[in-house]
């Protein structure tokens, strides 16, 4: 009996020291740390109801930076290691910058992330009247499952940009004693055909229209009285007029606020956690560095739910700009400098779903409470349309967590042969620098409502900030 418990002993002693910790994270770390996440989640639920779309991200991570000490960037100034500056794209992306001891001479550290989120836009010529109801006209934008959208309350959130030059902000439907709007559905005695369908095809794209209202402006018996009446209501609300919607970026996002999950309240859900549950943590690690070695450099960035084209995406030079605008303020090249850089792309990853386990290849998936998560690479297939992180660099960024005590998991996306996705760290990639994707593992990813672990969001923090201060 002795020497088999001895050699069990032995056993699982070498199993400690040469397998991967599988506990559940809760587990490895102390209750301190998960108290520190759920008070760190407090504002980060907050960040998600004030800024469900890029622009309001954005108005909320300058008000952010200006309180910390941030100020415009202006590459006429000389700066001095210390400083912070960002950046404003055009209102709909975002550069904090904290000027390093080093500048940027070894390179710089980057934090990069998206603030968009699959949503319903409005299109230009948005509002109608059929048979005495009102509606929007909208062209969904981002990956989304649109059966997921009908019967869901929803709010009006953007902007209405007018010929005189002034800028009209819209926010609509997210207060209780407000009115929400929505998409309906087919009811179930009618939709045998509709319930027949392959789920790519129940919902069209035309179908996805918002009502918004049904009482007519008067008892005249012209037509489009009910449209008049929303017209008026809007006009009298905004002062906009009909043909202002084709200078307008109006989205239509759920109206439900973030909530905590669960009876012991471990989880956060709610809409937008992809990947504003990654820009949060890498604004907050932005704010919190102070006198970094080299020059951390945040990008909170757009459009990449459609491909990062346009000048607020990432496949803009509005980075490399920046960059390049700090390294001829140090004597240096941007070559040279991106060349020496390292890059976090702090984007989500999928968590493990045991409802849906035959996605997955459970040995390389991410799970809730895993901590952070560092995906090697991502695309689709035979790794199609990715960076693939060098194993030198793979290796650095876990010595790094792991000297910090950073509690982390290394995970795929999904099988190899069961779809993919993208992140923007091939773009950084492509500009010469070192880079892996990092970020929070989520349930339900681009669904109106995603899931996320508290302690995992806080660990994504932490490990962004010892990158920045490493």
């Amino acid at each position: 009996m002795s020497n088999n418990k001895e050699e069990k002993s032995t056993s699982e002693k070498l199993k400690e020291k040469l397998f991967r910790n599988r506990k559940n994270g809760c587990c490895r770390v102390s209750k301190e740390e998960i108290e520190k996440a759920d008070r760190f989640c407090e504002n980060y639920k907050n960040f998600l109801n004030n800024a469900k779309i890029e622009r309001e991200a954005v108005a909320y991570a300058v008000a952010a930076a200006e309180d910390s000490g941030f100020t415009e960037y202006d590459r006429k100034k000389e700066y001095k290691a210390g400083d912070k500056v960002y950046v404003n794209n055009r209102n709909q992306a975002v550069i904090l910058a904290v000027i390093g001891k080093k500048g940027t001479h070894d390179g710089v550290r980057l934090g990069i992330a998206h603030i968009d989120s699959p949503r319903l836009d409005l299109k230009p010529n948005p509002l109608y009247e059929a048979d005495d109801l009102a509606l929007f006209k909208t062209h969904y934008y981002g990956g989304l499952k649109k059966y997921q959208w009908p019967t869901i309350p929803l709010a009006l959130h953007g902007v209405v940009a007018l010929k005189d030059g002034s800028c009209i902000t819209v926010n609509i439907g997210e207060n209780t004693d407000e009115p929400c709007f929505c998409v309906t559905d087919l009811l179930p005695h009618l939709a045998n055909e509709q319930m027949s369908k392959v789920m790519t095809k129940a919902f069209d794209g035309e179908q996805l229209n918002v009502l918004i209202g049904s009482r007519p402006f008067s008892t005249d018996k012209e037509s489009e009285n009910v449209k008049l009446n929303i017209m008026n209501i809007l006009f009298e609300k905004y002062g906009i007029i009909e043909e202002d919607f084709a200078s307008a970026d109006l989205s239509m996002v759920p109206a439900d606020k973030a909530r905590d999950l669960g009876f012991d309240r471990s989880m956060i859900a709610a809409y937008g956690h992809d990947d504003k549950v990654c820009a949060y943590p890498a604004l907050l690690a932005a704010i919190d560095t102070e006198m970094p070695e080299s020059t951390v450099i945040t990008v909170l960035t757009d459009r990449e739910e459609i491909g990062s084209d346009g000048n607020t995406g990432m496949k803009s030079t509005y980075m490399i700009d920046f960059i390049e605008d700090l390294a001829k303020a140090d004597g240096e090249e941007v070559r040279h400098i991106m060349a020496k850089s390292t890059c976090l792309s702090a984007d989500v990853s999928a968590a493990y779903d045991p409802t849906y386990s035959s996605a997955f290849e459970a040995n390389n998936s991410a799970y809730i409470n895993g901590g952070t998560v560092i995906s090697k690479y991502t695309g689709s297939g035979g790794k199609y349309s990715t960076s693939d992180a060098s194993a030198e660099y793979m290796a650095k960024i876990r010595s790094l967590l792991d000297g910090k005590k950073v509690l982390f998991q290394i995970a795929e996306l999904g099988k190899v042969d069961g779809g993919g996705g993208g992140t923007i760290a091939k773009f950084v990639a492509n500009l010469n620098a070192d880079v892996v994707d990092l970020g929070v593992a989520v349930l339900s990813m681009h669904a109106p409502m995603e899931i996320v672990s508290k302690l995992d969001v806080y660990m994504t923090y932490r490990a962004l900030y010892e990158f920045y201060n490493a």
